[in-house]
């Protein structure tokens, strides 16, 4: 099973990217994917998950009503499209995915077995 997160770059504050997450191996047809992010010198932090089946989705409060998950069935991708973007989302943006969706753990990163390499997204004043 292969992750492959792409879509970076560079941008100004307020300006928008999205970002993709290719799966390879398996169709995650169950549990969850999400994204995550990791600022130089920080841990890396939860910004959204969509649960499989439902497309139940979640984000982290310093995204919401600026970053979308969104999944492509078609593509075979997950997608983040980012709004509004900020200097303070500079970080580098990882896709995760796991079979297994359990209450209240996925916003953690433990919880997920799968990640991409991640892709740089910075944001300039």
């Amino acid at each position: 099973v292969q992750l492959q997160a792409y879509g970076g770059g560079l941008v100004q504050a307020g300006d928008s990217l999205r970002l993709s997450c290719t799966a390879s191996g398996h169709t995650f047809s169950n549990g969850a994917m999400a994204w995550f992010r990791q600022a130089p010198g920080k841990e890396r932090e939860f910004v959204a998950f969509l649960r499989r089946g439902d497309n139940k989705k979640s984000y982290a409060d310093f995204v919401k009503g600026r970053f979308t998950i969104s999944r492509d069935n078609v593509k075979n991708t997950l997608d983040l499209q980012m709004n509004s973007l900020k200097v303070e989302d500079t970080a580098v943006y990882y896709c995760a995915a796991d079979t297994v969706y359990v209450v209240g753990r996925m916003t953690q990163a433990r919880s997920y077995d799968y990640w991409g390499q991640g892709t740089q997204v910075t944001v300039s004043s």
